[in-house]
C-alpha cells in the first residue's frame, strides 16, 4: 500500500499584510529538502485571524489562490491552508486544496468561532471536502471544527467509504492548548485514522498569543510528531498499513451509531 509524505509548516504571521505572508512562506516551501506530497499552512495563512474581512477578503481568481496555483506547480505538490474568501457578496474562511496542476477544491468553515466574533463576520459551510490521494481518502477541517465530533465522524459502513487522515488548519490560542492537543487525540483515536494538525506561532494584532503545538497523531492516538513554541517545518510519510491494522485488530468501527448530520 502506498505511503503518502505531509509536511506542516509552523509559522508566525503578518498581520494583515498578504505579500508579506506569501513571500515568508514561499521561502520555507522552498527550503524543503524531502519529497513530499502534501504541504500543509495554517488557518488564514495570508492575513492572521482577523475579524476584517471587508479590508482584506480576495475573490476566488485573486493573488493569493493565483500565489497557491503557482507554487503548487512549481514544487509539484498539493497545498493546502485556508484564506479569506469574498464570493456572492458573502465572506469566507475558505480551505484550498490546490492541486499541482491547478485544479483545486474548497472547504468553507463550518463551526464559526462566536466567542471571537467570527460568525458575525463570515458565512458558515455545510460541505464537506473529502479529499483523495494515492487511494487515501482525505478529510479537511478548519480549527473550531475539531471541537464538534460529530462533523468529523467516520460515515457509517463498511471500510471502504472510511477516511485515512484528518488534517486542521488552525490559529489555535495558546490559552486553551490543552483542548487543543486533547482533541486531535481524540479525533484520531475514535476515527481510527491519522490526523494532522497545523497551528501557528507567534502573537497577532490583537495580542493574542498562539504556542503553535502542530501534530500528527497515529491511529492508536500515539502522537509521532509535535511542535511547541518555534516555528517548524516537518515532513513525515505515514504508511497506509498503520491504519488497516488498527481497524482489523479493533474493529470498533463496526459498532458504531448511524446518523445523519441536517445541514
Amino acid at each position: 500500500m502506498p505511503s503518502l509524505t505531509i509536511t506542516l509548516i509552523q509559522t508566525n504571521l503578518f498581520w494583515e499584510n498578504k505579500k508579506a505572508n506569501q513571500e515568508m512562506l514561499e521561502q520555507k516551501i522552498d527550503s524543503i529538502k524531502q519529497k513530499t506530497e502534501i504541504v500543509i499552512l495554517p488557518e488564514m495563512f495570508t492575513t492572521g485571524f482577523t475579524m476584517r474581512p471587508e479590508i482584506v477578503a480576495e475573490k476566488m481568481d485573486g493573488e493569493t489562490v493565483q500565489w497557491m496555483k503557482k507554487i503548487a506547480s512549481e514544487k509539484k505538490i498539493i497545498l493546502t491552508g485556508s484564506v479569506i474568501i469574498e464570493d456572492n457578496g458573502k465572506y469566507f474562511n475558505r480551505l484550498i486544496w490546490m492541486l499541482p496542476n491547478g485544479e483545486f477544491g474548497v472547504y468553507d468553515k463550518r463551526h464559526l468561532f462566536a466567542y471571537a466574533d467570527e460568525h458575525s463576520h463570515y458565512s458558515g459551510g455545510n460541505k464537506k471536502l473529502i479529499a483523495s490521494v494515492k487511494g487515501w481518502k482525505i478529510n479537511l477541517q478548519i480549527c473550531y471544527d475539531l471541537r464538534f465530533p460529530v462533523w468529523a465522524r467516520q460515515p457509517y459502513g463498511d471500510l471502504e467509504n472510511k477516511f485515512d487522515l484528518l488534517i486542521y488548519v488552525a490559529n489555535w490560542p495558546e490559552k486553551r492548548q490543552i483542548a487543543w492537543e486533547t482533541l486531535l487525540r481524540a479525533r484520531a483515536i475514535e476515527n481510527q485514522c491519522f490526523v494532522a494538525g497545523v497551528n501557528r506561532v507567534g502573537e497577532d494584532g490583537n495580542k493574542i498569543f498562539y504556542s503553535g503545538g502542530s501534530r500528527i497523531v497515529d491511529p492508536l492516538g500515539e502522537i509521532i510528531y509535535q511542535k511547541d513554541t518555534d516555528e517548524d517545518i516537518f515532513t513525515f510519510s505515514l504508511q497506509k498499513e498503520k491504519i488497516t491494522s488498527t481497524r482489523n485488530e479493533f474493529p470498533f468501527w463496526r459498532d458504531a451509531d448511524s446518523f445523519v448530520i441536517s445541514e
